[in-house]
């Protein structure tokens, strides 16, 4: 992108007008993070919370050096649960391995349910083997939103040594659940895990059944 385009989005950011703003993010999608990045912490506590939700999300995935210090502090500090939330998601997006402390802690002692889920779902991201405790206390959640996000990321990191916790879901009323797990199940060859497969590949829904027989082709292809 020329320099006079970053010239006039940078201008933009700086626009009394909310919409000028939240175009001018929107418009550093294509631009390489060694340019974005300082633009979009122009916005980063801007008084709009959209804009700000959306300038957290973009600097996880156009991080710079300073990406990951800021989005610490978001998470660690900002009074708002969904900028929270949006931060430790995108630290998720970071996989920076520096962050697994500061999920652990969200997890366990952010008081907003919104918070914990992004933590379990970063933690999944970070595909850290460390994150089994907490992914097995995000399992006995009675939320669905959490159990799905605990059985993806035990899926992402590949703890085969939770498939026994996570087959207990296998009859979930949630379809959503069932397909994560069916999912989840892809990435963590055990003895258990085709006859459960093949169970869910029965399932009512679709999606449970196409997802358990994508696993199964996963799992067979790893094998030969």
């Amino acid at each position: 992108m020329a320099s006079v385009d970053l010239d006039q989005i940078a201008a933009n950011l700086q626009s009394p007008n909310s919409k000028d703003r939240m175009l001018a993010l929107a418009s550093l999608r294509d631009v390489p993070a060694a340019q974005a990045a300082p633009l979009i912490r122009q916005v980063i506590d801007d008084d709009n919370m959209q804009i700000r939700s959306m300038a957290v999300f973009a600097l996880g995935i156009k991080p710079d050096e300073h990406a990951f210090d800021i989005l610490i502090r978001l998470l660690t500090s900002d009074p708002d649960y969904g900028i929270r939330a949006d931060a430790a998601g995108a630290l998720g997006y970071l996989e920076d391995p520096r962050a697994f402390e500061s999920l652990v802690r969200a997890f366990y002692e952010d008081t907003d349910w919104l918070v914990r889920f992004s933590a379990a779902v970063a933690l999944g991201n970070l595909k850290d083997p460390r994150a089994h405790d907490v992914l097995m206390q995000a399992l006995q959640s009675d939320q669905e939103v959490m159990q799905q996000a605990a059985i993806a990321a035990v899926g992402e990191i590949g703890d085969v040594a939770a498939v026994d916790e996570i087959l207990k879901f296998a009859q979930s009323p949630d379809w959503l659940v069932r397909q994560r797990l069916a999912e989840a199940l892809g990435h963590l060859p055990s003895p258990k895990t085709e006859a459960a497969l093949r169970y869910l590949e029965k399932d009512i829904h679709f999606q449970v059944a196409e997802a358990a027989r994508i696993s199964l082709d996963r799992l067979e292809a790893q094998a030969l």
